[in-house]
């Protein structure tokens, strides 16, 4: 005869048995982020890292935002367009860096660090030129995990923010020359582009990355001729297909490069280092050849410039003559247009803040989205990019490991 007992255990083996709900993957609770954007205090960063219609949406998605006031008034955004938006503006920055997630176009300054709440995070440029060892150990003292958006990457591996500005730089500085051309800012009286009966204006362009290709399709349009000068041939084949049509290309050959120098109207320097400065690349006796009058744009300034001649210069004073030849070498061109800049930022960013609250939070996004771990440098107060350790000689962690371990 069966106990109780046996009966229980026969009625939990045949349950075990029969079929069970299908478990789904458990989906992460949604969380509500507080974001702080402060006014830019970068010597003239005009941008600004969201737009009204950006702030809208994540408010609507149940996020709090403070902003502090003015902050996109050098784009052209009013405290009212971000009001009406649904963020709250204050007029004190510290107010701003009591949010838990901080939005910079410019990486902060040491009195902003100082401003700043242990474990936040902080999404910025990070600008390898401008920093030193004592600022990165502050960033670490702080227990911050930090982004750099210039390094994040999208599904395809491309860097969508690089990619962006790239473009803007590229195409504005065809618009600069055009200006710098003319009688009004003391250039030859040429017009840029052909006219018929008169020979079209030529453009020299060194480096075929994306700054390269998108001066060439806005010196293209307005009827220049252009010729492409870059180190990687294959650089130039993809340019060449990704145009559509035939342009004079060549690898870097001086005597090649002098000669077109010569005949140009118009020189813009697109080179880019992956590490350390952009090479020199035109000479300053390739420069005094050139007609006078003609324009340079340095586009390479802010990692050194590729003319042996450039220096860098800024918005309010952005050009001098050399050799008789106007240079143009300010290294934030597209503070320049900073409205197209901010939306440029912006339409990367929001899908990112997006994801983060419906992930749950920063480290959950981090977890499943490798092109956002690609720009973490620090990730809770340690340091995590090889090259900034081994440059400032600081201690670095991988991680990947770091992240098993804080799981």
């Amino acid at each position: 005869m069966k106990t109780s007992k046996d009966v229980l255990l026969s009625l939990q083996k045949q349950g075990g048995l029969m079929p069970q709900e299908e478990t789904l993957e458990v989906s992460h609770k949604k969380g509500s982020l507080f974001i702080g954007i402060p006014k830019e205090t970068y010597f003239q960063e005009n941008r600004v890292c969201l737009v009204p219609e950006s702030v809208a949406l994540l408010v609507n998605n149940g996020h709090r935002i403070v902003l502090e006031s003015d902050s996109g008034k050098a784009a052209n955004f009013d405290d009212r367009d971000y009001s009406e938006a649904g963020a709250k503006i204050v007029y004190s920055a510290k107010e701003v860096y009591e949010a838990d997630i901080i939005l910079k176009v410019a990486p902060p300054s040491e009195e902003e660090i100082a401003m700043m709440q242990r474990k936040q995070t902080l999404f910025s440029a990070l600008q390898l030129t401008v920093q030193g060892n004592n600022y990165i150990k502050q960033l670490m003292d702080k227990k911050l995990t930090t982004i750099a958006f210039n390094y994040i990457k999208d599904e395809d591996g491309i860097f969508p923010i690089v990619r962006s500005m790239s473009e803007i730089a590229g195409n504005t500085s065809i618009l600069i020359a055009a200006e710098y051309l003319s009688n009004i800012n003391n250039g030859n009286g040429s017009m840029f582009g052909g006219i018929t009966g008169t020979p079209p204006t030529e453009v020299v362009i060194i480096g075929a990355g994306t700054v390269g290709e998108f001066a060439t399709r806005a010196a293209l349009g307005l009827g220049a001729t252009v010729k492409i000068f870059d180190s990687s041939v294959y650089r130039l084949r993809r340019l060449q297909s990704d145009l559509g049509t035939r342009v004079f290309t060549s690898v870097l050959h001086p005597n090649i490069l002098a000669k077109e120098l010569k005949t140009a109207d118009v020189a813009i320097g697109a080179i880019r280092a992956s590490n350390g400065p952009t090479p020199c690349i035109v000479t300053e006796a390739m420069v005094s050849e050139m007609k006078y009058g003609s324009v340079i744009i340095d586009i390479s300034i802010d990692q050194g410039g590729c003319f042996e001649t450039s220096r860098v210069t800024n918005h309010t004073n952005p050009v001098f003559r050399s050799h008789g030849v106007i240079h143009y070498c300010v290294p934030n061109i597209p503070s320049r247009v900073s409205r197209t800049a901010s939306y440029a930022l912006s339409n990367v960013l929001t899908p990112i803040l997006v994801n983060i609250g419906e992930e749950g939070g920063i480290e959950n996004l981090l977890r499943n989205n490798y092109g956002v771990r690609n720009g973490v440098y620090i990730y809770n107060g340690i340091l995590t990019n090889k090259f900034l350790g081994e440059t400032f000689k600081l201690p670095y962690k991988d991680l990947d490991l770091l992240m098993a371990a804080f799981k």
